[in-house]
């Protein structure tokens, strides 16, 4: 009778074990299943676009279309949502140079846009004016000269965006209180450049080498009063510049 009753205690204690693993496991699943369904199913952690910050938008990129953008993965469990090829279609909105996404848990994004800032106007054989950037990328339109831009007069074609590129990089070398009297921006080889200047000379500036140089020599120039009276400023050489009354 004493070993039939240690017999059944010892199975009592063993079910008693049994049920205890199973509840564990059960637990430890119904964890984890709950956990995969907060983070992949639940509305917690869905793309809200309310939630979302984009910053650097600049003067051409449209936020309307940027919106449009992020809305289309609205209700995205954000631990899915695919962040490289969001940030590719943001980067075909007009204007955008380079898009970076974080994830902001639970439901947001933070969205961080550099854009492609004019730095020229273009006139467009078929009228008005092209506004490009400093790469010679078309970032707008315009119909009428923009005031705060150079007009840039190149040869028309493919065999001169080299020139294009030429000039856009000495308008990018200027200082802004320099480039801001930029009117118009001739060149018809990479190295005959020459502007001229709202209420001041026409410059002569040659190719876009030491374009850093000459934009000093020429700052200089124009602020110390020297060239006041000048038709022409010569920073072709920027070692040895000429200011000249003749046009």
């Amino acid at each position: 009778m004493r070993v039939q009753e240690r017999l059944r205690e010892r199975s009592k204690a063993e079910h008693r074990v049994a049920l205890i693993k199973w509840a564990r496991r059960s637990a430890y699943v119904g964890a984890g299943v709950l956990a995969v369904w907060l983070l992949l199913l639940s509305p917690l952690f869905a793309l809200d676009p309310a939630k979302v910050e984009a910053s650097g938008y600049g003067t051409v990129v449209d936020p309307a279309l940027v919106d449009a953008a992020v809305a289309t993965h609205e209700g995205t469990s954000l631990a899915l949502l695919n962040t490289a090829h969001l940030s590719h279609e943001i980067r075909d909105i007009p204007g955008v140079r380079t898009v970076q996404i974080e994830r902001e848990w639970p439901a947001g994004l933070a969205i961080t846009i550099e854009s492609r800032e004019p730095v020229a106007a273009v006139p467009d054989p078929k009228g008005g004016y092209v506004l490009v950037d400093e790469e010679a990328v078309q970032v707008g339109r315009t119909d009428k000269a923009p005031k705060d831009l150079p007009a840039i007069e190149v040869p028309v074609g493919e065999d001169n965006v080299r020139v294009l590129k030429s000039v856009l990089g000495v308008v990018e070398a200027l200082p802004a209180q320099v480039s801001a009297r930029v009117d118009i921006v001739k060149a018809a080889t990479e190295d005959s450049v020459t502007f001229t200047l709202r209420k001041g000379p026409r410059v002569e500036w040659g190719s876009s080498e030491q374009s850093a140089l000459k934009a000093k020599v020429l700052e200089v120039l124009l602020d110390s009063g020297d060239a006041d009276d000048a038709a022409v400023i010569d920073v072709s050489a920027p070692t040895l510049p000429i200011t000249s009354q003749s046009k």
